[in-house]
């Protein structure tokens, strides 16, 4: 037990419960020493408190609790994705986002193309979906929402209509910057021969890339907001993946973000991309929650 957090009931020797037998309580914290007679118990606030074994009448570890980080809510969360794209179109409906890239080049990106619809709009539900619908086939786009996995939210949306937009699930990960960056370092890596790194950085927008000569071999472009980074576009030509391009590209976004004071790293990843995912849990990634994109005709 001793290192682990822990939630143990023990008598109150000399005081009276409710019912009129032995007065119990609880107290939850982690256990710093086992020892004959007695354990130790240092709450999250307060003094460490002693417990004689004979007082305890049951106990168990309970989860860590989660980091800071992770008790932000999911609205706060997914806002920080605002900042990769600063030339998209945007209209609030209370906490709600619609999001519209004005002249998209190649593929649209379902972030930068789809209503933020996480936390309260400023309207009814109905009213809003209305003006969602309205907002995107004022440009010709096909209307979508992103919405967080399992809310309320999705379920009214599927109950009228809506569908899951093929390869529309996406779980963000968060991590300590300084976590990740440590977990790289122990890595490690070395560019091709004849390849160099260059960074781009304009405002709180990063792009890094690897190339040799004109060859582009790896980019990824990173976007700063408060003390927060995301990182996005992570890309390695084919013939060069599986050479740990992706890491360095990554170290070098990591690297600004840390000059600028970061502390916060977080990225979207496809919920199926096992490979990718296992990799980011590697470098201290943990899932903070899963949003799905749903379209609409």
């Amino acid at each position: 037990m001793v290192g682990q957090r822990v939630v143990v009931r023990r008598l109150l020797r000399g005081e009276t419960g409710p019912s009129g037998g032995p007065a119990m309580t609880d107290l939850l914290g982690v256990c710093t020493a086992w020892e004959a007679g007695t354990c130790t118990i240092a709450p999250e606030d307060g003094e460490p408190v002693v417990i004689a074994l004979a007082d305890i009448v049951s106990g168990k570890p309970v989860p860590p609790r989660p980091s800071v980080r992770h008790r932000v809510g999911v609205r706060e969360a997914e806002g920080h994705a605002l900042a990769l794209w600063p030339d998209v179109d945007q209209v609030a409906l209370g906490d709600w986002v619609l999001r519209s890239v004005p002249r998209p080049v190649g593929r649209p990106l379902k972030r930068a193309n789809s209503c933020l619809a996480m936390g309260e709009p400023d309207r009814p539900l109905s009213e809003a979906e209305a003006e969602v619908r309205s907002f995107y086939r004022a440009r010709e786009r096909r209307p979508l929402v992103q919405v967080e996995a399992g809310s309320a939210t999705e379920e009214w949306f599927l109950a009228h209509g809506w569908t899951p937009y093929p390869g529309g699930e996406a779980a963000f990960e968060l991590a300590s910057l300084a976590r990740v960056r440590r977990a790289r370092r122990a890595i490690g890596g070395s560019l091709p021969e004849g390849a160099r790194i260059t960074l781009e950085v304009d405002g709180p927008r990063v792009l890094a890339e690897v190339r040799r000569g004109e060859e582009l071999l790896a980019s990824g472009r990173a976007g700063i907001d408060g003390d927060w980074v995301g990182l996005h576009a992570l890309h390695v030509a084919e013939p060069h993946r599986r050479r740990g391009l992706a890491g360095l590209v990554m170290d070098d976004l990591l690297e600004v973000a840390a000059e600028r004071g970061v502390s916060t790293a977080w990225l979207h990843v496809e919920t199926d991309n096992v490979a990718a995912r296992a990799l980011y849990r590697g470098l201290g990634f943990a899932t903070h929650h899963v949003a799905r994109y749903l379209g609409t005709d």
